[in-house]
Protein backbone atom coordinates (compact mmCIF):
# COMPACT_ATOMS: atom_id res chain seq x y z
CA UNK A 1 0.00 0.00 0.00
CA UNK A 2 1.02 3.64 -0.76
CA UNK A 3 -0.24 4.95 2.96
CA UNK A 4 3.15 7.40 2.67
CA UNK A 5 2.01 9.15 -0.71
CA UNK A 6 -1.39 9.03 0.46
CA UNK A 7 -3.29 12.66 -0.09
CA UNK A 8 -6.89 13.33 1.34
CA UNK A 9 -7.23 16.78 -0.30
CA UNK A 10 -6.03 15.36 -4.02
CA UNK A 11 -8.07 12.13 -3.67
CA UNK A 12 -11.34 13.13 -1.66
CA UNK A 13 -14.84 14.12 -3.17
CA UNK A 14 -14.70 17.96 -3.15
CA UNK A 15 -16.73 20.52 -3.33
CA UNK A 16 -19.25 18.52 -0.35
CA UNK A 17 -22.55 18.96 -0.92
CA UNK A 18 -24.11 19.39 2.36
CA UNK A 19 -27.95 19.97 3.61
CA UNK A 20 -29.13 21.90 6.84
CA UNK A 21 -31.16 20.80 9.22
CA UNK A 22 -34.32 21.65 7.85
CA UNK A 23 -33.95 20.74 4.58
CA UNK A 24 -36.96 19.12 3.29
CA UNK A 25 -36.28 15.53 3.05
CA UNK A 26 -37.63 15.21 -0.43
CA UNK A 27 -34.74 17.38 -1.42
CA UNK A 28 -32.08 15.93 0.28
CA UNK A 29 -33.62 12.37 -2.03
CA UNK A 30 -33.37 14.36 -4.65
CA UNK A 31 -30.05 15.54 -4.43
CA UNK A 32 -28.59 12.18 -3.03
CA UNK A 33 -30.61 9.94 -5.99
CA UNK A 34 -29.47 11.99 -9.07
CA UNK A 35 -26.09 12.90 -7.91
CA UNK A 36 -25.40 9.25 -7.10
CA UNK A 37 -24.64 9.46 -3.79
CA UNK A 38 -25.59 7.49 -1.03
CA UNK A 39 -25.57 9.80 1.78
CA UNK A 40 -25.12 13.34 2.65
CA UNK A 41 -23.65 15.29 5.16
CA UNK A 42 -26.30 17.72 7.35
CA UNK A 43 -24.41 21.33 8.39
CA UNK A 44 -25.06 23.91 10.48
CA UNK A 45 -24.71 27.82 9.25
CA UNK A 46 -21.06 28.02 9.92
CA UNK A 47 -20.36 24.72 7.66
CA UNK A 48 -19.71 22.02 10.97
CA UNK A 49 -20.79 17.97 10.49
CA UNK A 50 -24.14 17.99 12.72
CA UNK A 51 -25.53 14.39 10.69
CA UNK A 52 -25.56 12.83 7.94
CA UNK A 53 -28.51 12.04 5.77
CA UNK A 54 -27.92 8.22 4.40
CA UNK A 55 -29.88 5.78 1.96
CA UNK A 56 -30.38 3.61 5.59
CA UNK A 57 -32.01 6.59 7.23
CA UNK A 58 -34.61 6.52 4.31
CA UNK A 59 -35.26 3.18 4.47
CA UNK A 60 -35.33 3.23 8.61
CA UNK A 61 -38.04 5.63 8.46
CA UNK A 62 -39.99 4.13 5.75
CA UNK A 63 -40.15 1.02 7.33
CA UNK A 64 -42.05 2.61 10.58
CA UNK A 65 -44.27 4.52 7.66
CA UNK A 66 -43.42 7.62 8.36
CA UNK A 67 -44.49 10.35 5.91
CA UNK A 68 -41.10 11.26 4.47
CA UNK A 69 -42.76 14.45 2.53
CA UNK A 70 -43.37 15.86 5.54
CA UNK A 71 -39.91 15.40 7.74
CA UNK A 72 -36.73 17.40 7.55
CA UNK A 73 -33.55 16.27 7.70
CA UNK A 74 -33.00 16.94 11.50
CA UNK A 75 -35.83 14.32 11.99
CA UNK A 76 -34.44 11.34 9.68
CA UNK A 77 -30.09 12.22 10.03
CA UNK A 78 -28.08 9.90 11.96
CA UNK A 79 -26.40 12.63 14.62
CA UNK A 80 -22.80 13.23 15.63
CA UNK A 81 -21.39 11.29 13.14
CA UNK A 82 -18.08 9.96 12.08
CA UNK A 83 -15.83 12.72 9.90
CA UNK A 84 -11.68 12.73 9.56
CA UNK A 85 -9.69 15.52 9.67
CA UNK A 86 -8.10 16.44 6.23
CA UNK A 87 -4.63 15.39 7.91
CA UNK A 88 -5.78 11.92 8.56
CA UNK A 89 -4.10 8.62 7.39
CA UNK A 90 -5.29 6.29 5.18
CA UNK A 91 -5.04 3.61 7.76
CA UNK A 92 -7.21 5.60 10.05
CA UNK A 93 -10.04 6.06 7.20
CA UNK A 94 -9.91 2.25 6.33
CA UNK A 95 -9.99 0.57 9.88
CA UNK A 96 -13.34 3.13 9.98
CA UNK A 97 -15.15 2.21 7.43
CA UNK A 98 -14.27 -1.22 7.33
CA UNK A 99 -15.01 -1.39 11.14
CA UNK A 100 -17.73 0.90 11.00
CA UNK A 101 -18.95 -0.29 7.62
CA UNK A 102 -19.13 3.02 6.33
CA UNK A 103 -19.27 3.96 2.91
CA UNK A 104 -18.50 7.89 3.00
CA UNK A 105 -16.92 10.09 5.75
CA UNK A 106 -16.89 13.74 5.75
CA UNK A 107 -13.35 15.44 5.68
CA UNK A 108 -13.39 18.58 7.70
CA UNK A 109 -10.65 21.02 8.05
CA UNK A 110 -11.05 23.27 11.37
CA UNK A 111 -13.74 21.39 12.07
CA UNK A 112 -15.35 22.90 8.30
CA UNK A 113 -16.74 20.74 6.01
CA UNK A 114 -14.26 20.29 3.00
CA UNK A 115 -14.88 17.22 1.12
CA UNK A 116 -15.78 13.46 1.27
CA UNK A 117 -13.64 10.58 1.24
CA UNK A 118 -15.60 7.21 -0.27
CA UNK A 119 -14.89 3.74 -0.58
CA UNK A 120 -15.05 4.79 -4.58
CA UNK A 121 -12.46 7.54 -4.49
CA UNK A 122 -9.71 5.37 -2.53
CA UNK A 123 -10.27 2.54 -4.76
CA UNK A 124 -10.27 4.47 -8.04
CA UNK A 125 -6.79 6.06 -6.74
CA UNK A 126 -4.95 2.51 -6.45
CA UNK A 127 -6.83 1.58 -9.37
CA UNK A 128 -5.14 4.07 -11.95
CA UNK A 129 -2.43 2.65 -14.14
CA UNK A 130 0.54 4.21 -12.38
CA UNK A 131 0.00 2.11 -9.57
CA UNK A 132 0.37 -1.53 -11.26
CA UNK A 133 3.58 -2.94 -12.02
CA UNK A 134 3.43 -4.13 -15.55
CA UNK A 135 4.78 -7.30 -16.15
CA UNK A 136 6.28 -8.60 -19.65
CA UNK A 137 5.26 -11.65 -20.76
CA UNK A 138 7.63 -14.36 -20.44
CA UNK A 139 9.02 -15.70 -24.20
Amino acid sequence: MKNAHFDLGKIMTRPAISARKDAPVKEIAFEIFYGFFSGMPVTDGDGRVIGVVTEIDFLKHIREGKDLEKLRADDIMTKDPVTVDITASLDDILNIMLEKNIIRIPVTEGGLLVGIISRRDILRYYFQPEHFRYFQPIQ
